[in-house]
């Protein structure tokens, strides 16, 4: 029997809360980035929404950011933009060296972070955005970035099933997602 892929496998892993999820204007989003979005992504959104993936006993929390503010209260989780600014100064800064890899800091968009301050991202060069690998920027690992041959909810899935080799996080005793509005 096949595994399940995609979303599917995402939500055996990391059930989705009720009332979870996020109506968004595509093409606004579009038309603010220049760009179109990951259908995984998308997907993500309208079932999860912005929020964090945690567990019961806090050791990390990864973040999951949205194309636009959420809204305008103390602890509003923030869009893509300072942490896409973030990731590319990192590359310049610290990246820019890494053997083997060569990229443009324009092709970088960031769409999460975690709490032990590494940076999930895309490298866009490709036109077609299903394409697009994941850019993770670890911290405390030996490279500054890696390029991750999978898209948003398939790193997802292999982080929580603990299924990549260079990169972990516990999610202990199991993961879950808190959508940015059960904090308000």
């Amino acid at each position: 029997m096949e595994e399940p892929t995609g979303m599917t496998a995402l939500r055996q892993l990391l059930p989705p809360p009720p009332g979870a999820g996020e109506d968004i204007d595509w093409k606004a989003a579009e038309a603010r980035w220049g760009t179109g979005f990951p259908r995984d992504y998308m997907d993500f959104m309208a079932v999860y929404g912005v929020g964090g993936i945690g567990s019961e006993e806090e050791i990390g929390e990864l973040g999951i950011l949205g194309p636009f503010p959420t809204g305008a209260y103390e602890h509003s989780p923030d869009d893509f933009e300072d942490e896409t600014g973030n990731a590319r100064l990192t590359w310049e800064e610290e990246g820019a060296d890494q053997e083997g890899l060569d990229l443009d800091p324009e092709h970088i968009l960031a769409w999460g972070y975690t709490s032990h301050a590494d940076m999930l991202c895309w490298l866009t060069s490709d036109p077609d955005p299903d394409k697009w690998p994941v850019l993770l920027f670890a911290r405390h690992g030996s490279q500054t970035c890696e390029v991750v041959p999978c898209g948003m909810v398939e790193f997802l899935r292999r982080l929580l099933a603990q299924e990549l080799p260079s990169y972990s996080m516990e999610f202990t005793p199991e993961p879950r997602f808190e959508h940015w509005r059960k904090g308000r």
